[in-house]
């Protein structure tokens, strides 16, 4: 990250470096510009993945969608264990307390499937369209042709929110929608672009 935008947390100003992950870590949620770092959780052996088991002990069941994220420690483990296993993973903190978790997987999948999921405490704060444009970054940078993802049916705000980063609808069932979107889509390729260049345009 340039040197002028990486000692405040306003980074407006800020151009990238080659050095700069796909999507600048930096974020401050739109309620009280509060500011959350998201990073890559590396392994089932980062302690960050121990503070995401805590994140989704005390999950509320209302949240909890098509059987994830599982209810149980140990079947937690095991579900993120599967997930550093197979595919990639970011963190979001604040404060250094995980307060939000996304993934995509496998790795290597042309299109592979994603997942995002935020603390209620701390829903509507733009933190889970965060999240969501690190998978696109990262997908788009690991080479993927697409992301794709299941959502709830009675879920209308998080249908919203996909299918303003470019997600369309491509099956339907009773119970949930499927929806990809093209890595080459404009709006991907508008969410890796410099603090800079994006900040002011890009969807909320």
């Amino acid at each position: 990250m340039a040197s002028n935008a990486c000692g405040a947390w306003w980074h407006g100003d800020c151009e990238g470096t080659d050095a700069c992950p796909p999507r600048c870590p930096r974020f401050r949620d739109r309620d009280d510009g509060r500011p959350y770092l998201v990073r890559p959780a590396a392994d089932a052996t980062d302690d960050s993945m121990d503070d995401v088991v805590a994140m989704y002990r005390d999950y509320p069941a209302e949240h909890r969608s098509m059987g994830v994220p599982p209810v149980h420690d140990a079947r937690i483990r095991e579900w993120l264990d599967r997930l550093a296993d197979r595919g990639r993973n970011v963190v979001a903190t604040l404060d250094g307390d995980v307060v939000g978790h996304a993934a995509y997987a496998p790795l290597h999948a042309d299109v592979p499937e994603m997942l995002v999921y935020v603390d209620p405490d701390h829903h509507g704060r733009g933190l889970g369209t965060e999240l969501t444009k690190h998978v696109l970054a990262y997908a788009a940078s690991d080479g993927c042709d697409g992301v794709a993802l299941d959502v709830a049916r009675d879920n209308p705000t998080a249908i919203g929110v996909y299918e303003s980063l470019g997600f369309e609808p491509t099956d339907e069932t009773p119970m949930e929608v499927e929806m990809a979107v093209d890595t080459d889509h404009p709006v991907v390729l508008h969410v890796r672009r410099p603090p800079a260049d994006r900040d002011l345009h890009e969807p909320n």
